[in-house]
């Protein structure tokens, strides 16, 4: 089984730190990011990773070398312009069928082979891991129809299921990936839909975190810590 790291952006929110260190190899306890999640996949039954890399490409190559450390081989593609988030995808070769996709700055105890298996049972062309989120307004909510007010909520709490940037596609929808453009995610599974594709969502209540700031990466450290998992 494959799986590729996406590990190419700046981490723009977390400047000026990324300056100097790709996010991927923030610490949480003695580890980066990027090694705990190395370390997850191979326990997963993962037998390949590919790093999409880009911006400061060099200090993750030089950290990671070619896996041997880490018990599984580790290959690199890297762009030369930013490719967004599925763009980069478009780039690697030698995929297998089927194939796992994580950011590089993921934090979680999502059980990456159950979700690999829950997409090979679908069938499915692409397998989005979704977490239910909710947040709460500070207004009051209006709903209006010909400028008749019809409805109102007090500072009501919207529920929402937000992707937690893990997927596992299959190769056929590489091509309708561009090439040597910026092309995300989000627009990858809009094109699926327009195309009618096969795409289904994997519900998880695992911790899950995404390191945009600072404090997320405080909170993570704490979290991981308590639960004897660093």
């Amino acid at each position: 089984m494959q799986a590729i790291i996406l590990a190419g952006g700046r981490g723009s929110r977390l400047d000026p730190y990324t300056r100097i260190l790709p996010k991927p190899l923030f610490p949480i306890g003695d580890k980066p990011i990027a090694e705990i999640l190395v370390h997850q996949l191979q326990q997963a039954g993962f037998n390949e990773i590919i790093m999409c890399l880009g911006y400061l490409a060099d200090f993750i190559k030089l950290y990671f070398q070619d896996g041997s450390y880490f018990g599984l081989p580790i290959r690199y593609s890297v762009e030369t312009v930013p490719l967004g988030t599925a763009g980069p995808l478009r780039m690697v070769n030698d995929l297998e069928e089927d194939f796992l996709v994580v950011n590089g700055d993921e934090l979680t105890t999502l059980d990456f082979r159950a979700l690999y298996d829950h997409h090979l049972a679908m069938k499915a062309d692409l397998t989005v891991a979704v977490q239910k989120k909710s947040v709460s307004s500070s207004f009051g909510v209006l709903e209006t129809k010909d400028g008749q007010i019809t409805d109102y909520t007090e500072k009501p709490t919207i529920n929402y299921w937000a992707s937690m940037g893990i997927y596992v596609m299959n190769k056929r929808i590489l091509s309708l990936i561009p090439e040597n453009e910026r092309f995300d995610m989000p627009d990858l599974v809009q094109r699926l839909l327009s195309e009618q594709a096969r795409v289904v969502s994997y519900e998880s209540q695992d911790l899950w975190f995404d390191i945009g700031t600072m404090a997320d990466l405080e909170k993570a450290k704490e979290e991981f810590k308590q639960l004897k998992l660093l």
